[in-house]
């Protein structure tokens, strides 16, 4: 038992059975300079106030990534005061432990170096409030993390695939590699003559084993977790409005682990254009050295 909770039975004793404050503590077994400690801490009020609707609006997120917009907003709070005040207020986020499955072998690709070097493309599947599905088209740069697009529709064909990838060239240009997996969008003709045309190899995951292609996966996860799962879409535009509005924060606002706690906004305008338009190296540190590998996919 706690000495918090002895003193409020010593109070109990006192008020109940009208007995002094010294057999009281006695019968509790607790020493007399215990009972009459009082704090001497700050108030922790308004911090545990801030904390509770930072968590309310970012349902998913721990209390590292709490900590780091706590910084950002100028708290001078250390990330174990705000683990214990995050226990306190019983924030702890509910984990799904997911069985072990077969381990298989891992084709590691080699890391991105600079932003447009390598992109990961997937799709997803929703539903609206009627139980009609739609899809999303989902892209990661592997460099600086940043999702360039997320494309919702009813259908998204290969033509539809190829439509939003023109519009990622005029705005910020195309990679060099395009990571995908096995799906009828990603093997189609239309797919494979405009990346033969624009000189872009299409990397293809091998069949049943998304670990190929662990930044789009875990990029899904996070999206179906924070987004997908978190709201009720009313309709196909509401669904896009939506998403939208987590892409946007997504790369401005959520701070990733293996990018040192910045954003990948952040990450990206680090680096300076070459003289050919192209993205240069301007980047102050590397990309992974601010994390370990274990979270390099954070």
């Amino acid at each position: 038992m706690k000495p918090v909770q002895k003193r409020e039975l010593v109070t109990f004793l006192q008020t109940g059975f009208r007995i002094s404050e010294r057999r009281a503590a006695e019968v509790i077994q607790l020493s007399r300079s215990s009972l009459r400690y009082r704090s001497a801490a700050r108030d922790q009020t308004a911090l545990r106030m801030r904390l509770r609707d930072l968590a309310a609006a970012r349902v998913r997120y721990g209390y590292r990534r709490l900590h780091v917009l706590l910084r950002r907003e100028g708290w001078r709070v250390n990330h174990k005061r705000v683990y214990r005040l995050y226990r306190l207020e019983g924030l702890g986020l509910r984990l799904k432990h997911r069985r072990k499955g077969i381990s298989a072998g891992r084709v590691v690709a080699p890391p991105a170096t600079k932003p447009n070097e390598r992109w990961a493309m997937d799709f997803m599947t929703d539903s609206l409030y009627a139980g009609r599905r739609f899809r999303m088209l989902t892209l990661v740069d592997t460099a600086t993390r940043e999702c360039p697009a997320i494309e919702v529709g009813q259908s998204l064909t290969g033509p539809r695939v190829v439509a939003v990838l023109n519009r990622l060239k005029a705005t910020r240009g195309l990679p060099n590699v395009i990571s995908v997996d096995n799906g009828p969008e990603c093997i189609s003709k239309v797919l494979d003559a405009w990346a033969h045309e624009h000189g872009i190899q299409l990397e293809f995951s091998r069949p049943g084993t998304p670990t190929d292609n662990p930044y789009i996966e875990a990029f899904n996860g996070r999206f179906r977790d924070a987004c997908l799962d978190q709201h009720w879409f009313a309709s196909l535009e509401d669904a896009r409005q939506t998403i939208e509005r987590w892409r946007l924060d997504y790369n401005h606002e959520r701070p990733h682990s293996a990018l040192g706690n910045r954003t990948p906004a952040a990450v990206l305008a680090s680096w300076t254009p070459a003289p050919d338009g192209q993205l240069g190296k301007g980047i102050t540190q590397p990309l992974e050295c601010a994390g370990s590998r274990r979270n390099a996919v954070s």
